[in-house]
């Protein structure tokens, strides 16, 4: 009896540890947001699918494509831009897609305010695409 009930508390422990690291796609899209504003690539990248891919919307072909290339991309961009921060103006979430309007700062040294709006697509955890519609 002492073994069936060690087990029964050992599986419940093990569920609620795992229903506690589950994240919803805003939860991985805010978290991505955070590793960019703090410019940590390491942390960025580790939310991104190893299949990522970044469009222009209304495009078929990615700008950038591939974990390393997207790795490349940003690791650039923030190595870069020491001042780079983005803010969220408005955010909509449905069902797997979180959609950003972001006011980013600091872009490769600039004072410019840029807008854009990222349509983030998450599955299994993972951000696989992300369309950007810009001005």
């Amino acid at each position: 009896m002492k073994a069936v009930l060690s087990c029964f508390l050992l599986l419940s422990i093990c569920t609620i540890n795992t229903k506690a690291y589950a994240m919803t796609p805003e939860e991985i899209v805010q978290q991505n947001l955070d590793f960019y504003n703090q410019r940590d690539i390491d942390g960025f990248m580790s939310l991104l699918s190893p299949d990522i891919a970044i469009f222009n919307l209304g495009e078929s072909t990615p700008s950038v494509a591939g974990f390393d290339n997207v790795k490349a991309f940003y690791k650039s961009m923030f190595a870069d831009s020491p001042d780079l921060h983005s803010t969220i103006l408005k955010r909509i979430v449905i069902g797997n897609n979180v959609i950003d309007h972001e006011s980013i700062v600091g872009r490769l040294g600039s004072n410019e305010v840029v807008e854009l709006v990222l349509i983030y697509t998450v599955e299994a955890n993972k951000i696989v695409a992300i369309r950007v519609i810009r001005e």
